[in-house]
């Protein structure tokens, strides 16, 4: 179970910091929203259960409070604290 969150959260960072660089700031929010929209159907075999901390992670790219705690997880890579 350990692994498995641990892979959720790697690629959750990845499309973090791709969408940090790729993503225009409002377009972001709407990509995340849709992140989340395909998480919940994560059980099909194309979208997965990875989609939904990725999708709030970019919405919280947006809020500015948010932002910086956001852009530190994704810097620091820590997976350990967060499972625990």
């Amino acid at each position: 179970m350990k692994s498995l969150w641990k892979k959720i959260l790697r690629m959750a960072r990845r499309v973090v910091l791709w969408g940090e660089y790729h993503i225009p700031a409002g377009l972001r929010s709407v990509a995340g929203l849709l992140l989340v929209g395909g998480g919940f159907v994560g059980f099909l075999p194309v979208l997965g259960f990875w989609m939904i901390p990725a999708g709030l992670a970019l919405i919280a790219l947006d809020i500015p409070p948010l932002r910086h705690r956001v852009l530190a997880w994704c810097e620091r890579g820590d997976d350990d604290s967060a499972a625990q």
